[in-house]
């Protein structure tokens, strides 16, 4: 796979949330932190997402917001 995107992280599916018309996925990175994502409900089970398969979790955005306390 070739890709643009820079921030790109490898992981496993933890779960899977299928919704009406999304599905919620939730993808353990390395690092033990894990990156959620929504999408349609078609393309998670295109992709056949289920728990334990390897995944990508592939973030490109045109903001990213910075915050302290």
């Amino acid at each position: 796979m070739k890709i643009s995107a820079r921030n790109v992280f490898k992981g496993k599916v933890a779960e899977v949330r299928p919704g009406r018309v999304n599905t919620e996925v939730i993808i353990d990175v390395p690092g033990g932190l894990q990156v959620v994502a929504m999408i349609s409900k078609e393309s998670a089970d295109h992709l056949a997402l289920k728990k334990g398969k390897a995944a990508y979790a592939i973030i490109k955005a045109s903001s990213v917001m910075v915050a302290i306390d």
